[in-house]
C-alpha cells in the first residue's frame, strides 16, 4: 500500500539571515522596540511608497490603532465585510463603535461597493466613520471605487476615512501604488502563516500626519516618549508625558529583525505563490466541481481558494474537506462569515443569510488548499492529485 503522504496547510520560509539577526539583537542588549524596529519601520515606508509605517504586535492592535486615530469611537459606526478574520470587525467593538456589514461581490470575496453604497445611504445619521475593506487571499478589492464613495458621503463634519485590512496582500503592487497605501491608513499582519512573518507582529502605514501622530502616542500607553528615546536621549528617562490612556502595541525589536530580513526575501516569496498558484490554476481548470480563485492586479496569492459546486458533486463540502484530511492535506477554510458566530448571532440578528447572501454562500463553498513559497513539486502534485481524484471520485 502507498504510504500515504502529508502536506502541511503552510510551512513558513525562515533562513539563516532571521536567525543571525536574532541573534544579534539578542547579544546587543537592547530587546524590546528599539533601533532595529525602527530601522524596520524606514524600510517597510520605502518599500511601499509611504510616508509613515509604525510596528505593532499585530494587525488587530494595528486596526484599534488605525481605527481610534480615524475618529471611530462610541456613537460611530465602520463599515467592513463579514468575510474576514473576526479581529477585523471586533477592533471596532473594543473602540465602543457599531459595526456595518456590507457583503460580498457574487464573484469574487472582496467587499462590494455597491453593497457599500447601499449602507452609506441610508446612513442619515452620518454615523460611519471608516469603511475597511479587506484584501481577502491577497487578491484586492475595488479601492478606487471605494474612495470614490468615501468622499462622496463625507461632509464638512464626517469625513469618512478608509482604512485598509491589507492582512493577507503584501506585496501587492499596482499603477495606483500598493495595497495598504490606496486608502488613508492600511494594516498589515505578519502572523507565522502571512506573506511575510514576524512570528507575531504588523504595521500600520499613512502618509497622514496626524493619523501617524495619533497612533505612534496611543501605541505604548499614550506616552510622549518611547522605550528607546528615552534611554538614548540626554533628557532624563523618567521625563514624560501621558496624553491618553493609550495601549501596548509596540513591536520588540527581536520581532523586527525578523521581519527586516524577510522583507528583503518578500518579492521572492510572492514570485514563488504566484507560480505554484498558476499550477493549481491550470491544473484546475477543467474541473467542473470547482471554481478557481479570482484573480486581479497586484494579486499577492496570500491564500488559494477554490469554492466547490456542489451540484456537480454527490458529497458535501465539508465531507469534501474530510477526504482531502484522509489524503493528508492541511486544509483549511477562509473565511466562516462573521455573522455566522454566536456573539454577532445574538448582537447584531439583522445580518444573517437573507441580508449576506454572498458571504453566506462562499463560506458554505469554500476550501483553503496549502499554499506556501518554495512548495516542493512533490507537495504541489500531491494537492491536485488529491483535488482532482476527490471531485471525480464523488462527481454527480
Amino acid at each position: 500500500m502507498e504510504e500515504k503522504m502529508n502536506v502541511p496547510f503552510f510551512r513558513p520560509s525562515i533562513g539563516d539571515e532571521e536567525k543571525k539577526a536574532v541573534l544579534e539583537v539578542m547579544d546587543s542588549g537592547w530587546l524590546t522596540t528599539g533601533k532595529v524596529a525602527h530601522e524596520f519601520e524606514n524600510e517597510f515606508a520605502r518599500y511601499v511608497g509611504s510616508k509613515h509605517a509604525l510596528a505593532v504586535n499585530s494587525n488587530t492592535s494595528g486596526m484599534i490603532l488605525a481605527m481610534e486615530a480615524c475618529g471611530v469611537t462610541r456613537g460611530k459606526a465602520v463599515i467592513t465585510t463579514p468575510y474576514t478574520f473576526v479581529s477585523t470587525a471586533a477592533s471596532a467593538i473594543h473602540l465602543g463603535a457599531d459595526v456595518m456589514f456590507a457583503d460580498i461581490e457574487p464573484a469574487s470575496y472582496s467587499i462590494s461597493p455597491d453593497s457599500i453604497e447601499e449602507i452609506l445611504r441610508a446612513d442619515t445619521e452620518h454615523k460611519v466613520a471608516a469603511i475597511v475593506p479587506v484584501h481577502v487571499a491577497g487578491n484586492l478589492c475595488d479601492m478606487k471605487r471605494i474612495r470614490q464613495l468615501a468622499d462622496k458621503y463625507s461632509t464638512a463634519e464626517n469625513r469618512i476615512r478608509v482604512i485598509e485590512d491589507a492582512a493577507h496582500s503584501f506585496p501587492s503592487k499596482t499603477e495606483a501604488g500598493f495595497a495598504g497605501t490606496l486608502g488613508d491608513v492600511g494594516v498589515f499582519s505578519f502572523y507565522a502563516t502571512k506573506t511575510m512573518t514576524t512570528g507575531e507582529g504588523g504595521m500600520v502605514t499613512t502618509s497622514d500626519d496626524s493619523i501617524c501622530a495619533r497612533m505612534a502616542q496611543m501605541r505604548l500607553h499614550g506616552m510622549s516618549r518611547d522605550a528607546w528615546d528615552r534611554y538614548t536621549n540626554p533628557k532624563a528617562s523618567w521625563e514624560y508625558d501621558i496624553i491618553a490612556p493609550g495601549y501596548k502595541s509596540n513591536m520588540p525589536d527581536i520581532l523586527a529583525a525578523i521581519g527586516r530580513e524577510q522583507l528583503k526575501k518578500a518579492e521572492s516569496f510572492r514570485k514563488s505563490r504566484t507560480e505554484i498558484a498558476m499550477r493549481f490554476n491550470e491544473a484546475f481548470a477543467k474541473c467542473d466541481f470547482l471554481t478557481v480563485p479570482p484573480d486581479g492586479e497586484g494579486n499577492s496569492w496570500h491564500l488559494y481558494l477554490i469554492r466547490l459546486n456542489e451540484d456537480k458533486l454527490t458529497i458535501t463540502r465539508n465531507e469534501f474537506m474530510e477526504k482531502l484530511r484522509e489524503r493528508g492535506l492541511g486544509i483549511s477554510m477562509h473565511f466562516i462569515a462573521i455573522h455566522r458566530f454566536t456573539w454577532w448571532k445574538e448582537h447584531f440578528p439583522q445580518y444573517n443569510a437573507e441580508t449576506l447572501p454572498n458571504a453566506e454562500k462562499a463560506t458554505a463553498r469554500t476550501i483553503t488548499l496549502p499554499l506556501w513559497p518554495y512548495m516542493d513539486d512533490a507537495s504541489v502534485s500531491h494537492v491536485i492529485r488529491s483535488v482532482i481524484e476527490t471531485g471525480n471520485a464523488h462527481h454527480a
